[in-house]
């Protein structure tokens, strides 16, 4: 009966439009005052100690790296960049937008971010390259997906501090997956690319150009590779890693690409302070709930009907994909991380999946539902871009959607998909 009014109070606030923090916060505040008052001077303890971790430091790091090489001329290169390398298969702009997200998501960590940034350049680009209008968006939202699957990922350090599972080792889990939705989307969008004419005439190349793009680009190309490595290899920790990648974004912005001004910074400073923010606050409001749900038992009576349905491994694994797609519609990937780890992390570990799966699962699992309504957040920062309505922008961006649930399947049945990397480089899978 308690769990009931605290989930009943919980979709109560939520319909009425309260910050999901809040709710998650509201509801939490008032089962204690219902049931145990005695818990309520723990309360501010519980919510700092949430939100308090050195590991967080790295997410507002990596999303201000990302704010800064975006208006520090990043992008356009980027783009640049991505289209000498494709010229050899004659790619047109939907390769170069999948490709150019692949790299951007390596760098910023957020899919949100990739639509945003790299949406307000390649949509009215591909536009006018002749692709229809709801293709450009939903290329463009589908393929940010991997913004938060390919490492450095913010997701997975939300997931690293409620596991306790490596990050090192977790971005080597996100890798495979990434690079496997990221060709795949690929593929697919030069197949159709190629059926509806939309490739452009072949022309010869100038070198000169060619070379400066290339120069252009090898920068944004270096900081994600430069991550991955010292995060992996433990030269630094990732919040070490995140604060070279804010300066090494200032340099490049400042002294290489002279695109950078203070008040750049100083806007790019408070927009990842509002953004981090925001998050920082459903992390502790929701170990409150999270913590009332232990008191409460719910893990325990999850596994035990999970148990009780006696599913083999690889029925459980579709279970969860089913799931996981369920929710990632309602509600956003941070909070989701939170609420779902603590309570489906023991029930995944007595079925044999490790921490490292379980990670590249639910996370990857949780980026298709960036871009389904009604909740879908690239969605609705594609609509800021293009205003064209999100159902439009999510029917377009289906098939390769697609692409992203197939790869969510094999990594659920096929685990050294997500544990090969992590073990070849010594990291424990639990």
């Amino acid at each position: 009966m308690a769990m009931l009014i605290l989930l009943i109070l919980l979709i109560f606030f939520a319909i009425l439009g309260v910050p999901l923090a809040f709710a998650i916060g509201a509801s939490s505040v008032t089962y204690i005052l219902l049931f145990n008052p005695s818990f309520l001077p723990m309360l501010p303890q519980r919510i700092w100690n949430g939100a308090f971790s050195e590991l967080m430091i790295a997410m507002p790091l990596f999303m201000l790296a990302g704010e800064l090489m975006n208006v520090g001329g990043m992008t356009e290169r980027l783009m640049r960049f991505c289209t000498v390398l494709l010229h050899p298969i004659n790619g047109g702009l939907g390769e170069v937008n999948v490709a150019a997200s692949m790299i951007f998501g390596g760098i910023s960590g957020s899919s949100v971010a990739d639509t945003s940034a790299l949406g307000s350049i390649e949509i009215p680009a591909m536009e006018d390259a002749g692709y229809p209008s709801g293709v450009a968006a939903g290329i463009t939202v589908a393929s940010s997906t991997m913004g938060m699957i390919i490492p450095p990922s913010t997701p997975m350090i939300v997931y690293s501090m409620i596991s306790g599972g490596s990050v090192g080792a977790l971005f080597m889990a996100g890798a495979v997956p990434g690079l496997l939705i990221g060709l795949g989307q690929l593929l697919l969008v030069y197949l159709l690319s190629e059926k509806k004419h939309w490739h452009p005439k072949r022309e010869r190349l100038d070198r000169k150009e060619a070379k400066d793009a290339l120069l252009g680009g090898l920068p944004a190309l270096l900081l994600p590779l430069f991550i991955i490595f010292c995060v992996s290899f433990g030269v630094c920790t990732a919040s070490e890693s995140a604060g070279v990648a804010c300066l090494y974004s200032l340099l490049v912005g400042f002294f290489l690409y002279r695109e950078l001004s203070w008040k750049q910074v100083w806007d790019a400073l408070k927009k990842s302070f509002v953004s981090s923010s925001s998050i920082m606050l459903i992390i502790g409001f929701t170990t409150i709930f999270t913590w009332i749900l232990t008191m409460e038992g719910v893990p325990q009576t999850v596994a035990a009907f999970f148990q009780a349905l006696a599913l083999p491994r690889m029925g459980v694994a579709l279970v969860f994909v089913i799931m996981i797609l369920l929710i990632g519609t309602f509600i956003d990937v941070s909070p989701a991380i939170l609420l779902l780890t603590p309570i489906l992390l023991p029930v995944m570990h007595s079925y044999g999946f490790s921490t490292l799966q379980f990670g590249a699962m639910i996370i990857t699992g949780l980026a298709i539902g960036l871009v389904t309504p009604p909740v879908g957040m690239c969605l609705n920062a594609c609509n800021k871009i293009n205003g064209m309505p999100v159902t439009t922008i999510f029917r377009h961006a289906l098939p390769y959607i697609a692409i992203n649930i197939l790869v969510l399947i094999l990594i659920s049945t096929v685990p050294a998909l997500t544990t090969y990397l992590p073990a070849l480089l010594g990291y424990s899978l639990n």
